[in-house]
């Protein structure tokens, strides 16, 4: 699997955890199993993101809240987006990896999964972040 696919999974395991309400890394592995991916790649790459969104949780929803426009509160945000935000948040400011390649890999999800104009909302939330 590439990044961007391995990212996909990522995103998929986030959605599945904001409907939950519960980031559970033990949940990880019933996922992959489920999902028929055997990527041992995929899994270490999964298991660093939860582990680092759960113990970065905090900052990151405080980072979206103070970048949204002034009549926007955080409830509002589709499940969707709030879990690609987080994805590239995380990857973004903890991973120092290239954010050019991350914003556009979840803009292009936003546009996969994500309702009409969210891939917008994500890619303006995500430049006022790394400005």
């Amino acid at each position: 699997m590439n990044r961007s696919a391995i990212r996909e999974v990522a995103f998929q395991f986030l959605y599945g955890a904001e409907i939950q309400k519960e980031l559970d890394i033990n949940q990880i592995d019933e996922f992959l199993e489920n999902n028929e991916i055997s990527d041992t790649e995929a899994k270490k790459y999964l298991v660093n993101v939860v582990e680092g969104i759960s113990a970065n949780n905090e900052e990151i929803t405080k980072m979206i809240e103070q970048n949204l426009k002034a009549d926007w509160k955080i409830e509002r945000i589709s499940k969707v987006s709030l879990a690609l935000l987080r994805l590239a948040i995380f990857e973004i400011k903890y991973q120092e990896l290239p954010y050019k390649a991350i914003i556009n890999d979840v803009v292009e999800l936003a546009k996969k999964y994500g309702e009409d104009g969210s891939h917008q909302f994500i890619n303006g939330v995500l430049a006022s972040i790394v400005n």
